[in-house]
């Protein structure tokens, strides 16, 4: 009896021991840390890294970005050239999302999200809102076109084509850092296969125009209509269907221009009536055959 003592004792104390030495050993390597890669000057678009550019900061076990370099072999490896993707300031650690593959430069390619293509379309100071639209903007893109209208004649037209497209880049600037306006030549946008697809269709049919705006979904306009000339028809009254409201109405404007002001009037019609008749007497006096016939009265009455 005493022996099976021993031995179940003996068993719960080599078992508590060893979960002891097992959680220390867990401890001390959560405690402990690792070098990993981060920016040791400021890292632009493109800048290729260099030994120079990379330095090693010790990371706690607990808190390794994924995607982080220990060494400048696992960077670097034989020396094959890797470049910044995205802005990395000093000591931010260096990471496989925010840099290109081993041996590749820079590519906007890199940067499209999963499913989105870079398509670039022709500005100039006027369809480029005058040399405002810097890379990360989001613009609406419209397309103006020919049609052809009733009796054959062309009729020009302009539709929404694109709504919050961001720009991706300028001419060949990805970066936009001065803020700068300046007139270029081409813009790249970031949209889906039939966007671009669209875009490719709009300038042949036609020429494109951005518009900056504020960028969002929410910010869409859901009720974009097209725009003909018959939209730029102006009278009086503002505009066709302005004017055709008006007269139906019967209203009289009192101003030109839009908005239109419109003052309803009521007319009352008033019937003049005749002034009542004198009344007088008449007496008739007769001489020979003759007679002759006289008022009396009405005089200081």
């Amino acid at each position: 009896m005493a022996l099976g003592v021993a031995l179940v004792l003996g068993l719960v104390a080599v078992f508590l021991a060893n979960s002891f030495l097992i959680g220390s050993q867990r401890r001390a390597e959560l405690s402990g840390s690792t070098r990993v890669a981060v920016a040791a000057v400021p890292l632009a678009y493109g800048t290729e890294l260099t030994p120079d550019k990379v330095r090693f900061v010790d990371f706690p076990n607990t808190s390794i970005p994924a995607g982080s370099f220990p060494s400048l072999a696992a960077l670097l490896p034989q020396d094959k050239r890797r470049a910044a993707l995205l802005p990395i300031q000093v000591n931010e650690p260096i990471l496989a999302s925010k840099i290109s593959g081993e041996g590749k430069a820079a590519s906007i390619a890199a940067l499209l999200p999963d499913g989105k293509r870079a398509a670039a379309v022709r500005i100039n100071d006027v369809s480029g809102v005058g040399g405002f639209v810097q890379p990360n903007d989001s613009v609406d893109v419209l397309v103006t076109r020919s049609v052809v209208g009733q009796n054959n004649s062309n009729e020009q037209l302009t539709d929404v084509l694109l709504q919050n497209a961001r720009v991706i880049a300028i001419d060949q600037d990805t970066k936009g850092e001065d803020g700068k306006a300046s007139v270029a030549k081409t813009a790249t946008l970031e949209v889906t296969p039939l966007d671009a697809q669209k875009l490719a269709l709009g300038q042949q049919v036609g020429s494109l125009s951005l518009v900056l705006r504020k960028p969002g979904d929410d910010q869409n306009n859901i009720g974009a209509a097209t725009v003909s000339l018959n939209d730029l028809r102006t009278n009086r009254f503002g505009s066709m269907a302005a004017a055709a409201n008006v007269m139906s109405l019967g209203a009289v404007p009192v101003r030109t221009g839009a908005p239109v002001h419109v003052i309803h009037r009521t007319v009352v019609r008033t019937t003049k009536t005749a002034p009542p008749s004198k009344k007088t007497d008449s007496i008739e006096v007769v001489r020979g055959t003759k007679g002759d016939s006289y008022e009396v009265g009405g005089h200081g009455v």
